[in-house]
């Protein structure tokens, strides 16, 4: 559930993340870093950012440590930035937030003209904050676990080889639901039904419930259509044997690993949640109408104007 917090919450040391090839990110994080270190606070940063980009008072950490002693993380770019982050810091409680740099912002919803005014009620106890459930994954082969992993969006089973479809069936805890022919298969969480499942047909759901999507990619057969089922259940897809092609399998957009003929992956709701922080005035349905363009009046737009022909012709 989503509540204000109405305490000052104290944040003495932040986590930084974003993209070192972006030019925005950095610009935002040199921007946000002075701020900060101008209020005394102790800043941690990845260390794949070039070592000009931030001052020396910076420390600087692998990925994979960067929640380490951060009482906060701030990840600066799209949504992409986000999960890239919300992977590194799965399993801990600190909590994260997002400066928006990219072009949807479902996740990183702070935008950079606002950015320290919202940074500055946030460290003033004056915030949003909300669990978002994660999936865990089992990556298979027979009932041996090849990897786990973690997502916070999605995890996406996709076909190979260009010009080919893949056979998949799915099962929820342990029984038969259907057997699709396509270009591969999503299992999403809520707050993943705004992206891939979302351009495949599948529905927008509140981030608040607890469910697991199934989306088909691409499906052959029409009626095979979008399912919704509780987090309880564990679905599991299976690459039929049949199948002398393979599938790549990614989680939040970052490759894990290779299904097989005869593989499967398992998943679902894992015990762990990420917390998300947003500033006062947060809605998701506000979000949704910004970013998907909702109650935009088509009555508004200018006609386009045609030139009038005046030869006869």
């Amino acid at each position: 559930m989503t509540r204000k917090k109405t305490r000052a919450a104290r944040f003495a040391t932040i986590a930084l993340m974003g993209n070192p090839q972006d030019r925005r990110t950095l610009d935002s994080m040199q921007v946000l870093t002075a701020h900060l270190l101008s209020a005394g606070l102790k800043l941690q940063a990845s260390e794949s950012l070039r070592s000009r980009a931030l001052p020396k008072q910076v420390r600087r950490v692998p990925d994979r440590k960067i929640v380490h002693g951060a009482d906060l993380v701030i990840a600066i770019g799209g949504d992409g930035s986000m999960l890239y982050a919300a992977r590194r810091i799965a399993g801990n409680q600190t909590p994260l937030l997002g400066i928006n740099r990219g072009r949807l912002g479902f996740l990183a919803d702070v935008g950079p003209e606002h950015m320290l005014a919202r940074v500055d009620e946030i460290l003033a106890g004056k915030y949003v904050s909300e669990q978002r459930m994660l999936l865990l994954i089992d990556l298979r082969h027979g009932e041996d676990i090849v990897t786990s992993s973690m997502a916070l969006n999605d995890v996406v089973i996709k076909r190979h080889a260009t010009g080919r479809m893949c056979e998949y069936q799915t099962f929820v805890d342990g029984q038969y639901v259907n057997t699709h022919l396509g270009d591969g298969f999503i299992v999403s969480t809520p707050t993943g039904s705004t992206a891939y499942a979302l351009s495949c047909g599948g529905p927008i759901v509140e981030p608040s419930l607890e469910a697991l999507l199934l989306i088909p990619i691409c499906p052959h057969t029409l009626s095979d259509r979008p399912l919704v089922i509780p987090a309880t259940r564990v679905a599991e897809v299976r690459l039929r044997a049949a199948q002398s092609e393979h599938a790549d399998v990614s989680c939040d957009g970052e490759p894990v690993g290779q299904l097989g003929p005869g593989g499967s992956i398992r998943v679902r709701a894992a015990k762990e949640r990420i917390e998300l922080i947003h500033p006062v005035g947060y809605g998701y349905f506000g979000i949704l109408r910004s970013k998907l363009l909702w109650g935009r009046d088509a009555r508004d737009s200018t006609p386009i104007q045609l030139p009038l022909k005046t030869d006869g012709g």
